[in-house]
């Protein structure tokens, strides 16, 4: 009867962080190149009465194992891949992948993170950054006064500098791919960490080896798909329920057993 309550409550917990997931997914369906999760599961350990195969008798032996089952826990967040839909902003320095990769920026304590959001803007000194000012990585300047700036689909930053009539090339934004892109550490900002099961960055310029090409005046929107969260989010709350009547049932009994002898 105490197994019912314990199982009972791995399963609650295990469905409040599902429905963690699945809030943080519907909080992030405007955000700009976010991917969404998606709470995985697994059963927990088993208290095994009798083994499979067991002796039966002289010359017969159980074909099944008698175990019992002790609830259920979260095991992983998986990452839904599809890429957001494009979002048309009319800014040069508003930037899409579309395809596989990332850009790669720098942290104000020197070390790599990579994003999708392209939202580039231009600092004090001209310098390509993102929208908390880290430098995108290899540095782009962008010199004051200059005009027409403009993006190719290959990552080649061109604009037209002031006294000249041709446009001037002044950069190479390069896209970083990984083997594993899911396994990237989320860091918040929109970024990603790189390291453990993603393996290491290979970095390129757009459409080389498979990664994504460049689309400027575009943003990559988020893939949450509001009714894939919210069926989502109805079934945990009736998983939730479920296991919550399962400890209520298994209090009841213990209060009849309790009751017997007055």
């Amino acid at each position: 009867m105490i197994r019912t309550l314990t199982t009972a409550g791995a399963g609650m917990i295990a469905q409040q962080t599902n429905l963690d997931t699945i809030a943080n997914n519907l909080a992030n369906v405007n955000t700009v190149g976010f991917k969404s999760l998606r709470a995985e599961f697994q059963d927990m350990v088993y208290q095994t009465l009798r083994g499979s195969g067991a002796a039966s008798g002289a010359s017969s032996s159980t074909p099944t194992a008698l175990q019992v089952g002790l609830g259920s826990r979260f095991s992983a967040t998986s990452v839904t891949a599809g890429v957001g839909p494009m979002q048309t902003t009319g800014n040069p320095l508003d930037v899409a992948i579309q395809g596989e990769g990332f850009f790669q920026v720098q942290r104000a304590d020197g070390t790599l993170a990579y994003t999708r959001d392209g939202s580039l803007k231009r600092d004090a000194t001209g310098l390509l950054v993102t929208s908390d000012g880290f430098h995108v990585i290899p540095e782009v300047t962008i010199p004051s006064g200059a005009t027409a700036v403009s993006i190719a689909p290959t990552g080649v930053v061109t604009a037209v500098l002031p006294g000249q009539s041709e446009p001037q090339q002044l950069g190479q934004i390069t896209i970083a791919t990984f083997s594993n892109p899911a396994g990237l550490t989320r860091m918040g900002q929109n970024l990603f960490q790189a390291g453990g099961g993603s393996g290491d960055a290979k970095v390129g310029n757009p459409g080389d080896n498979g990664s994504g090409t460049l689309q400027s005046g575009f943003l990559e929107g988020s893939n949450v798909q509001v009714v894939e969260e919210m069926v989502r989010m109805i079934t945990a709350q009736r998983a939730y329920e479920i296991n919550s009547k399962a400890i209520q049932t298994a209090d009841e009994m213990l209060s009849t057993i309790n009751n017997l002898k007055r």
